[in-house]
């Protein structure tokens, strides 16, 4: 079983994802703003991390480029999820360090496949 944190200050998203993952049988750590996730991802070292942009505190962009520069997390996948989805945007995502980045709306079907994707990549155990 893979763990994977979730960073979504928006609680119905935040509830979504957690049950998308859990169905799925990951085991999910929900966060409600970037540096509550920057702090669990460094004390919990999850798998994976999807990060939304618009947080309050620290947004996911900034946290995708703390992750990044730490020995315990800088290999971590990160898919960004998020509304902002210009070619700027997305471009600032990967600059960051992201290694994938889907744009709201999503289909739950296509963030699945992404994560699996990026686990696969990473070495992480599947959940089938």
């Amino acid at each position: 079983m893979s763990t994977v944190l979730v960073a979504e200050d928006d609680l119905a998203i935040r509830d979504l994802l957690t049950f998308l993952l859990d169905s799925s049988g990951h085991q999910v750590i929900a966060c409600a703003d970037g540096g509550t996730a920057l702090a669990t991802a460094r004390r919990e070292h999850p798998d994976l991390a999807i990060l939304d942009v618009s947080m309050p505190g620290i947004n996911g962009i900034e946290v995708c480029r703390a992750l990044r520069e730490t020995a315990d997390t800088e290999l971590m996948p990160v898919l960004i999820l998020t509304s902002h989805g210009q070619w700027l945007d997305v471009s600032t995502g990967f600059d960051a360090g992201a290694d994938d980045y889907l744009v709201k709306p999503f289909e739950p079907s296509v963030l699945l496949e992404r994560i699996e994707t990026l686990l696969e990549q990473a070495g992480a155990e599947p959940t089938d």
